[in-house]
């Protein structure tokens, strides 16, 4: 397996859910959650990329590895490379692999089958996960973005809107007729690539979507995709806190 190194950015403002990496679940923090999920994949290190002195002093409380990062940054792919720059962009990583900080159930095999792309002869540049739409409310939902491949797994195109519209059926039907998929969150890169995508500036269709993915698109870069049928829990909102906390309660874990 390629040298994987997992970076988690962890932001304390959220306009939703202040302080959202230290909220607790089930006596650990989201945050520390997410570390202990991230340590189990194949990845030679996992790091916590803060822009918060009280996060970064929690995650090395409980033995994690976390770096202070700049307030500024627009995006977690920027604060991702900026933690990578601080490590001294270790020659021997040939993947980096972008993992969401509020998603304190992500499946280690979700980011192995990322990793395990960069194993190829020909590796990705970038490569990112999607899973089959099952429900018309996922399908429907502007929150839940879509994405169109190749026949070869490459992505052509993320929307929040259900793509490809059906002309010959209604709506009700289209999950019937065609296979779609939703994007889940979760980047690997090559690092010289990585690099390249925080020198980029907005793009049109970025803009229009707010789906930062999309300006890597329009500027040429190939985005191949690995499929799951793991679903992702993100927190955002109180309720989803609530959600998260009864399904510790009724697993017990």
């Amino acid at each position: 397996m390629p040298a994987a190194l997992g970076i988690i950015p962890a932001r304390y403002a959220s306009t939703r859910l202040p302080g959202k990496p230290l909220v607790d679940l089930g006596g650990q923090s989201m945050i520390e959650r997410v570390v202990a999920q991230a340590r189990q994949a194949n990845l030679s290190r996992v790091v916590v990329a803060t822009d918060d002195q009280r996060i970064l002093e929690h995650v090395r409380g409980f033995g994690g590895e976390a770096m202070l990062t700049r307030p500024d940054h627009l995006s977690g792919t920027d604060r991702v490379w900026e933690a990578f720059e601080q490590l001294g962009q270790p020659a021997e990583i040939s993947c980096i692999v972008n993992i969401q900080g509020d998603e304190p159930f992500i499946n280690p095999a979700q980011i192995n089958a990322l990793v395990a792309l960069f194993a190829q002869p020909a590796p990705p540049a970038i490569a990112t996960l999607i899973k089959p739409v099952l429900t018309e409310e996922e399908l429907f939902s502007p929150h839940l973005p879509k994405v169109v491949t190749d026949q070869r797994g490459r992505a052509l195109y993320f929307s929040r809107h259900p793509l490809p519209y059906q002309r010959q059926h209604p709506l009700a039907e289209w999950l019937a007729h065609h296979r779609y998929h939703r994007h889940l969150g979760l980047y690997a890169y090559q690092p010289a690539v990585l690099q390249q995508l925080t020198q980029l500036p907005p793009s049109p269709l970025e803009l229009a979507e707010s789906l930062e993915q999309l300006r890597w698109l329009e500027n040429g870069f190939s985005i191949y995709t690995a499929l799951t049928e793991l679903d992702a829990f993100g927190i955002d909102t109180p309720e989803d806190v609530a959600r998260a906390r009864q399904r510790l309660a009724t697993s017990g874990t």
